[in-house]
């Protein structure tokens, strides 16, 4: 070995040492529990374990689909990642244009912080926030605003049509600090040139979002997109269980893949079942970016991920 080639491996070696953590890491949490996967396609024996169950080919999924509930989970969980992807991507947007445009440090500090500790609560505490704002008996907005105006209370977790709201509502609440970073921090990084040269030509502040911001900002709208398009058939446990407190009332409103799949496993202790859920809902991720990706690719290949 030569001596600029050990120069170099010096150099490279507490590199790789500190990158080593993170792919163990990723390694023990993302790859070794992929063998699981063949769960979805054994009739599970607790005596057997997992890789000595006798496979039973398609059944768990069959099994998934004859109970006949399935429909409403998955029209739920498509319509509102739909919603969740139009909302969660104008509105931080916005949210950080309109951040961007303001110059005292300290309320700028004020309001980053103000948006990012919802982002940092758990869905647990999320819950019972929305718990005391919409209870019957105790929530604010029945005691403090409902009652006093028209002598009622709305009893909220046994009305369905609230719900998609309420959950849209939460959703962006708790996501819109995190997403607004991401687009604030491509918005820092366009060139105060071309702001300048669009107000030599006499560009408007609108002017200058619509035709500077904006355009700069599509690669990061478009990674996000797809990114989220991956996942349109998960769902946010936590905030489709927690928050309407397992209701079975809204269930026709608020369960999703997740929460359907869970019940199931606590009601019949059917883990093959529920491997077969998870295994259906990656699959069909991996077939939405691939097909995303292949769209962006014709009409503008340079924003493509791959």
């Amino acid at each position: 070995m030569s001596k600029k080639e050990k120069i170099r491996w010096k150099k490279v070696i507490p590199v790789y040492l500190m990158l080593f953590p993170a792919l163990l890491y990723f390694f023990i949490n993302n790859y070794m529990p992929m063998y699981g996967i063949t769960i979805a396609f054994r009739k599970l024996d607790y005596k057997l374990g997992i890789l000595k169950s006798p496979f039973n080919g398609l059944d768990n999924f069959k099994f998934l689909f004859a109970s006949g509930n399935l429909g409403p989970a998955v029209r739920n969980t498509l319509l509102y990642n739909l919603a969740f992807i139009v909302i969660g991507t104008v509105f931080p947007i916005t949210v950080a244009i309109l951040f961007n445009e303001i110059r005292n440090k300290w309320i700028k500090k004020g309001y980053q912080t103000l948006l990012l500790v919802p982002y940092l609560m758990s869905m647990v505490i999320v819950s019972y926030l929305v718990f005391a704002f919409l209870s019957a008996d105790t929530g604010f907005i029945n005691k403090s605003i409902i009652e006093p105006l028209t002598g009622e209370t709305i009893s909220f977790y046994q009305e369905k049509k609230y719900w998609p709201f309420i959950l849209v509502f939460v959703s962006q609440w708790k996501g819109i600090g995190f997403s607004m970073v991401l687009y604030l921090s491509a918005i820092l990084g366009i060139s105060m040139e071309f702001y300048e040269a669009a107000r030599v030509d006499g560009a408007t502040k609108w002017q200058q979002i619509r035709y500077v911001t904006l355009p700069f900002l599509k690669p990061m709208v478009i990674t996000m997109t797809i990114l989220s398009i991956s996942k349109i058939c998960m769902s946010d446990f936590g905030l489709f269980y927690q928050v309407p407190k397992n209701s079975g009332t809204l269930y026709s409103v608020t369960q999703t893949i997740d929460t359907y799949v869970y019940n199931a496993l606590m009601n019949q202790n059917n883990i093959a079942m529920s491997s077969a859920a998870s295994v259906l809902q990656a699959i069909i991720g991996f077939i939405l970016v691939v097909v995303c990706n292949c769209v962006i690719r014709k009409v503008s290949r340079e924003n493509a991920i791959f």
